[in-house]
């Protein structure tokens, strides 16, 4: 299977769109070169990559056109999980057929079935019959209104060796302590929120390796410095770089109050709308987000754009790499309104 760890940083990859909305794959591949040069390994098809409002067609091209370039150079690790396991089934076979190293499984959504289920309907259906791939159970139960609890994770990597890793984005500490206890040390957790990083990796009853950010659509290199940094123990680095890259951590999701038709209601724009804003007013490919996610309301752009403006402040150096790749003018791009519309 090639990889011994799960660690380090894990790009979660935007799928950029056409304006009119159908998948632009050129700017898939030139984002995908950008990760791999920077260092990163390859979420594609996940929540990021808006998959539920990909097709599976959609969904296997974007899989086969990120794993063709990062060939030996950027693991893959597919996001193939769905509420039927018939259609997991189905995603993962093309995904470990075009060459993904492993897939990624979200806890079944919306049908919600029990802790149980999940393991002996879904997740071990899928690990066994695709033994020589790794399959990650993805935790959110923000988004999927169910999850798999610490002790079925525990009978799974006992019964499937290539259940070796867990995607965490529950932001219970606790439960992440109760993993490294049952599941012992040959087992990598993975941070699933950008802000929960650090925590999860400086915790002695953690020991998170590594992490499946949004953030490094734009900024793979520096995620990736600090995650290292805090692996080989050298916290003064990681607490620089973390001091930087803070105001990024903090605008995965973004909450506002937005008024309209003589109300005040509470607007909260989800990943990925916050990352696809700020790739497409720098310059890159993202295009716009699948309805029903919309655009962000002018509040909602000034506070992605602040954000950027207040990381570029504090060290340029962070968008070096991006400036580079995709010749853009990164101060010209925060500075101009038109870019912001």
């Amino acid at each position: 299977m090639g990889l011994e760890r799960f660690e380090g940083c894990w790009t979660a990859m935007v799928t950029p769109f056409h304006r009119k909305g159908e998948v632009d794959f050129e700017g898939l591949e030139k984002n995908v070169q950008f990760q791999i040069e920077n260092g990163a390994n390859l979420v594609p098809t996940g929540t990021t990559g808006e998959s539920p409002t990909l097709d599976w067609r959609e969904h296997d091209r974007v899989i086969t056109r990120t794993v063709k370039p990062a060939k030996g150079k950027a693991f893959v690790m597919a996001g193939t999980g769905s509420n039927s396991t018939k259609e997991a089934l189905r995603g993962t076979k093309h995904a470990v057929e075009a060459g993904a190293q492993g897939a990624l499984l979200v806890d079944c959504y919306y049908n919600g079935p029990s802790s149980l289920e999940l393991r002996t309907q879904y997740y071990e259906v899928i690990a066994k019959a695709f033994r020589k791939a790794f399959v990650m159970p993805y935790v959110i139960p923000g988004r999927t209104g169910t999850k798999l609890e610490v002790e079925d994770l525990a009978i799974l990597h006992r019964k499937y060796k290539n259940v070796r890793s867990v995607k965490e984005a529950t932001g219970d500490l606790e439960r992440m302590a109760k993993t490294r206890t049952l599941l012992g040390e040959d087992f990598d957790i993975l941070s699933g929120d950008d802000d929960k990083i650090y925590d999860m990796m400086t915790r002695p009853d953690i020991r998170s390796s590594g992490v499946v950010s949004v953030m490094s659509n734009i900024v793979p290199g520096p995620i990736g410095e600090m995650v290292k940094a805090i692996r080989i123990g050298d916290i003064g680095k990681a607490n620089r770089l973390k001091e930087v890259l803070d105001p990024f951590f903090k605008v995965v999701t973004v909450n506002t109050i937005e008024s309209y038709e003589g109300f005040e209601v509470p607007a909260k724009f989800r990943n990925p709308l916050a990352i696809k804003t700020m790739m497409k007013g720098l310059g890159l490919p993202s295009g716009p987000c699948r309805p029903p996610l919309g655009k962000m309301t002018p509040k909602g752009v000034g506070v992605v754009r602040s954000a950027l403006k207040e990381v570029y402040e504090k060290d340029k150096e962070v968008f070096r790499p991006l400036q580079e790749f995709y010749k853009v003018n990164i101060e010209e791009r925060l500075s101009n309104d038109r870019y912001w519309k």
